[in-house]
């Protein structure tokens, strides 16, 4: 199987040589070059061809958002996945209107990091669980949420379960959703995650926009 071939890009060295080290621990990924900013990055790009542009989005010379901009310019098969250490709705939002493929936050744990690069070359965009949070915020402002809802839904939702969809629909992180019901984050984490799984999405956002489309709150 061929490898995922990453550029990464990053003005903090220690950061750039942690996230390498993490990604050639597996045998499907390897680290093709380095780069210090925006700039350089597209160069590369254009040079090496990666797969995968995993880039901080903020660099001196030329900023991630900038620099993914440009990037089908520089190797239009390169796909973009940004790293912030912020989520903040309008990182996200510019971030996907120049088609970025995902957004990770800078603290996200190793195993979502590997599922948000294989999710992204598999052709699907992937948003770490705070960073759908803020999407779906967005999302509410431009798109009303019917107020009737029959007692039933097509996924199997539990009560409970519907109870937290709509709190997460509401623009809720899991701490607040917890601090509301009275529950652990785990629990609330682990209701989330069964939620995603019956209705068979892959974050928050696509679970938002099903549940607004099916009316399921």
């Amino acid at each position: 199987m061929d490898k995922i071939r990453i550029l990464l890009a990053d003005d903090h060295a220690l950061v750039r040589k942690g996230i390498m080290a993490m990604l050639e621990s597996e045998s499907d990924l390897e680290v093709i070059g380095e780069a210090n900013d925006g700039k350089e990055a597209l160069e590369l790009s254009k040079k090496l061809n990666p797969d995968l542009l995993i880039i901080d989005i903020r660099m001196p010379e030329m900023n991630g958002i900038e620099a993914t901009s440009k990037l089908h310019e520089y190797s239009p098969q390169t796909k973009a996945l940004i790293l912030s250490m912020h989520d903040s709705d309008d990182y996200v939002l510019q971030s996907l209107q120049v088609g970025a493929s995902g957004y990770l936050l800078k603290d996200t744990e190793k195993p979502e990091f590997l599922k948000a690069i294989h999710q992204v070359m598999t052709g699907n965009k992937y948003f770490s669980g705070a960073v759908s949070n803020a999407l779906a915020s967005q999302l509410l402002e431009s798109r009303p949420i019917s107020k009737t809802h029959e007692e039933h839904d097509d996924y199997g939702l539990t009560k409970r379960e519907l109870e937290i969809l709509g709190l997460i629909i509401n623009g809720k992180k899991n701490q607040q959703i917890a601090e509301t019901l009275g529950k652990s984050v785990r629990t609330i984490e682990t209701h989330r995650f069964n939620i995603m799984k019956k209705m068979g999405v892959n974050n928050a956002i696509d679970m938002v926009n099903k549940a607004m489309k099916e009316n399921l709150v």
